[in-house]
């Protein structure tokens, strides 16, 4: 656990360094960049368990109960294109923050 957290502070301090580099002639620092590939990154992560998850449990349903494959596989539909609009959602708000730079 102590590793992983000593990765993630010098993540950010890396991810960090360049911001204040870049602010030397008197610009503002802003953590839109860093919002923005936050933004990205968390819904894609997000996104993929959640339709690995739901592939998972799908395809072990069919298997247990092979009848009910058809109402099985709507719902499946359903279920990753509500999951994939949160990566979407995620892309649209990292594009905004980029406009804002």
């Amino acid at each position: 656990m102590r590793r992983i957290v000593n990765i993630l502070v010098w993540a950010i301090v890396l991810f960090l360094a360049p911001t204040t580099a870049f602010a030397a002639d008197g610009a503002a620092v802003s953590g839109l960049g860093i919002g923005a590939g936050l933004a990205v990154g968390m819904a894609g992560l997000g996104c993929g368990i959640g339709q690995g998850l739901t592939a998972g449990n799908t395809t072990a349903g069919i298997a247990r109960n092979p009848g009910a494959a058809g109402a099985m596989f709507t719902n499946f539909i359903l279920g990753m294109v509500l999951i994939e609009s949160i990566a979407i959602y995620g892309l649209v708000i990292a594009i905004m923050l980029q406009g804002q730079m």
